[in-house]
């Protein structure tokens, strides 16, 4: 899908003011990092079992007092369309639905027999009904969706769906547009191509745009503050508009073929490069054709990347449901100007007597709850209100929606390729969670634990000699690292003495416990309620000192009791394999070299040394790169970030002239002068 938020009658006077936050700078000041994306982990999870008691019929007694409820609540319930929400006896959301009639919904319901297992339970479990009326059922269709996704009800579809698509961004806002990547409001003007399914697929798309178009990726800031062209340029990656290396009209074209190529017209750019080419050629010009050449290989690489690029299919979003062993997995491939954008697996939550019609539909509403439709969207399986569902779709699009389930031909088969796929996702996360089962079950043995653990936290600390100190959490379970979990401590007691690991340690395993306790205390629902929020076994970093300072603070929380605790000491010369458990109460033991329980416990351990020491390199990075002004006399943080973001590096601002400091918001002439003299003393 293409959306393009910019008015070509009004060109822009100012960059916009929303620019993303960039990363520390990981490379010399020649290249702006915004170019440098990295790929992010974006594997779905299994979700949890619905509650034990799930498969147990319902007692007639509480049958009967939710049939009441509901009978109450047909007597005022509307005949019009709308929304209804069925609640248990503490309030919560038990189902959301929605009805062209609510009160023959509701009446149908209130039946004393012929209601299946599912709805059974949810109907005993009910003391009152709250009801929406809206205009249409579309209307109620498109609310049902958004209730769905705020209130994840136990006996709905529930699609996690906790991490937005990344798009490509042609910004609009600046006489030499960038390419970007971009990630959440489409509020930026310019023009965005996408869904892509990943980052990693946008990033490589960027890259091989990047030698085909010559188009700048560099962030407005950057640009502005540029001399001399930068490395991006010498390795033929931008053509250098910043310095004048190519004119306006030049660079405008550039866009323009990236945009038509991104638009679909992908034949059409390769056929004109291609002519250039041979014309160049003809003229005894080898070094214009070499660069049309290399242009024209980006620009297949680009298509080679997409995999299966349909032939009759230009925009649609392709999905297949596959169920086994009680769980479900919607694959979603996205097809846009005739290429394949990459695919996503999702594994919703959802009763397990649920037939997949039913869990493909509740999915496709909430899928699109904030995202644009396409033009077409396949399916495996034909689902109920699948009319209404493109009615809806239509609304939302501005534009027809098709809402079908091929039978034969190219659409046919892009929708079997998808159901493979569906298939052999659900086999691995199956697998893959099998193997995790036992390898916990293997640790619960070997630790005496009372219970398998369903959620395990490591803890480490990284610092150097004192600075810079942070504190980590990672976080794993059945489903293997539970990477949204994650969390980092920043040092911040005035009383540690530098370099104290134990004390820092007391200091995060506070923090983390406090919010704990006052998140119960104050009845707070966590995020995901598919994960439990205390920890059934607590790992810690480090040997009987830390595993002493840990202690400690469980036993002044009084939580003790209430988690498991041990300590992973490295073995001599930190050797692997060689490590010792440290468990109160009890004498350390070894496991031996070989033990998978053994690598077990040195992935958790290592995962929270990656993760611990990341966090450290990044606040260390931040305060090296912000060093050099915090001596200067009047520059507090705000200036500071000001002048960092104008010139990019600490470089670009010691090589900076009196009036271009001045030229930075909320750096007056004064404050230019002592920031000039103090890089460049005795200069008056």
């Amino acid at each position: 899908m293409i959306h393009d938020t910019s008015d070509p009658t009004q060109p822009p006077e100012q960059p916009a003011q929303d620019v993303p936050v960039q990363e520390p700078r990981l490379r010399g000041q020649d290249v702006d990092p915004a170019s440098l994306g990295a790929e992010e982990d974006d594997e779905a999870r299994l979700p949890e079992p619905v509650d034990d008691d799930a498969g147990e019929p319902a007692s007639e007694g509480t049958f009967a007092a939710g049939r009441a409820a509901i009978e109450r609540a047909v007597k005022l319930a509307p005949t019009s369309p709308g929304v209804y929400r069925m609640l248990n006896a503490a309030n919560d959301v038990l189902y959301v639905g929605k009805a062209k009639s609510v009160k023959k919904r509701l009446a149908s319901y209130a039946r004393p027999t012929g209601q299946v297992a599912r709805i059974a339970r949810m109907i005993a479990a009910t003391v009152n009904v709250e009801m929406i009326s809206t205009a249409t059922e579309t209307e109620a269709l498109l609310l049902e969706a958004n209730l769905i996704k705020q209130l994840r009800p136990r006996f709905n579809v529930q699609l996690r769906d906790d991490k937005s698509f990344p798009y490509i961004l042609i910004t609009g806002d600046h006489w030499a547009p960038q390419i970007l990547k971009h990630r959440g409001a489409q509020t930026r003007p310019g023009r965005y191509f996408g869904p892509f399914a990943s980052v990693g697929a946008v990033n490589r798309t960027i890259t091989a745009l990047q030698r085909a178009f010559l188009v700048r990726s560099c962030t407005d800031s950057f640009f502005e503050s540029r001399t001399r062209p930068c490395l991006l340029y010498q390795i033929k990656r931008c053509s250098g508009p910043c310095t004048s290396e190519i004119d306006f009209p030049g660079y405008t074209e550039l866009v323009r073929e990236a945009t038509d190529f991104l638009s679909g017209r992908s034949r059409a750019v390769k056929g004109l490069l291609a002519a250039e080419m041979e014309k160049a050629s003809n003229d005894l010009e080898f070094e214009r054709a070499a660069l049309y050449r290399d242009r024209l290989a980006a620009l297949s690489a680009i298509q080679s990347q997409q995999g299966i690029n349909p032939r009759t299919v230009e925009e649609a979003d392709v999905f297949a449901i596959h169920q086994e062993g009680g769980y479900s997995c919607v694959e979603v491939f996205f097809f846009r100007t005739g290429q394949n954008w990459g695919n996503r697996a999702y594994f919703p939550r959802a009763d397990k007597t649920m037939p997949a019609e039913e869990v493909l539909g509740s999915f496709l509403a909430q899928f699109y709850d904030d995202k644009p439709p396409p033009k077409q969207v396949l399916l495996s399986h034909r689902v109920d209100d699948q009319e209404l569902l493109a009615d809806a779709l239509n609304v939302k699009a501005g534009h027809k929606v098709e809402v079908l389930a091929p039978q034969r031909g190219e659409k046919k088969e892009l929708v079997a390729h998808a159901l493979t796929n569906a298939r052999e996702a659900l086999g691995r996360k199956l697998a893959d969670t099998a193997t995790q089962t036992r390898l916990l079950q293997g640790l619960s043995t070997v630790l005496s634990l009372p219970r398998v653990p369903q959620r395990i936290e490591v803890y480490d600390n990284s610092h150097i000699q004192g600075t810079n100190a942070v504190g980590a959490m990672i976080v794993a379970g059945p489903e293997g690292f539970l990477k949204n979990q994650y969390r980092k401590f920043n040092i911040k007691s005035d009383k540690l003495t530098p370099g104290d690991d134990y004390g820092m340690m007391r200091e995060v395993m506070e923090r983390r416990f406090k919010r704990l306790i006052n998140d119960a205390a104050e009845g707070k629902k966590p995020s995901d309620d598919t994960v439990p929020q205390w920890p059934d076994l607590v790992i810690i970093d480090g040997g009987q000192g830390q595993l002493n300072a840990a202690r400690e603070i469980l036993d002044a929380l009084n939580v003790r009791d209430q988690v498991s605790l041990i300590a992973v000491a490295k073995g001599p010369d930190r050797d692997a394999g060689r490590e010792t458990l440290f468990i109160p109460g009890r004498p350390s033991i070894k496991l031996e070299p070989r033990d998978p329980v053994l690598y077990f416990i040195q992935r958790l351990r290592d995962e929270a040394h990656r993760f611990v020491i990341g966090s450290h390199r990044k606040l260390r990075k931040k305060d090296i790169r912000e060093a050099g002004l915090q001596e200067i006399p009047g520059i507090g943080p705000s200036r500071k970030r000001a002048l960092l973001h104008h010139f990019g590096t600490l470089k670009e601002i010691e090589r900076a002239s009196v009036a271009d400091l001045g030229k930075v918001p909320g750096v007056s002439a004064e404050s230019a002068r002592k920031i000039f003299d103090f890089f460049h003393p005795g200069s008056n």
